[in-house]
């Protein structure tokens, strides 16, 4: 299993991409199968990376299809292949080393 940061903007667009951002979380509430978390910067998608990618892509297309004419995507994957990892686990982790 995957964990994927992805953030995906339109160029030019102006100072507010919130609506652009809205039509991304719609393409990804159309995967069951995948876990995702829209955070501040990046949003943060779990599963199967073929999986992941395809939604990817398909997200990138709402954004040209809600109006920008150039899109910007950033991908940082994490595919661990020694043992499962979950993105709840990685922020577990974190939070066990700040209680000391």
């Amino acid at each position: 299993m995957a964990i994927v940061a992805v953030s995906i903007s339109p160029l030019g667009a102006g100072v507010s991409v919130g609506r652009y951002v809205a039509e991304t979380q719609k393409v990804l509430q159309k995967y069951e199968q995948l876990k995702y978390r829209l955070d501040p910067m990046f949003t943060t998608i779990e599963g199967d990376l073929d999986v992941i990618f395809q939604a990817i892509r398909e997200m990138q297309e709402a954004v040209f299809a809600a109006g920008a004419v150039r899109v910007s995507t950033v991908i940082k994957i994490d595919d661990r292949r020694d043992r499962s990892v979950a993105m709840d686990d990685k922020v577990q982790s974190v939070e066990r080393y700040l209680r000391g």
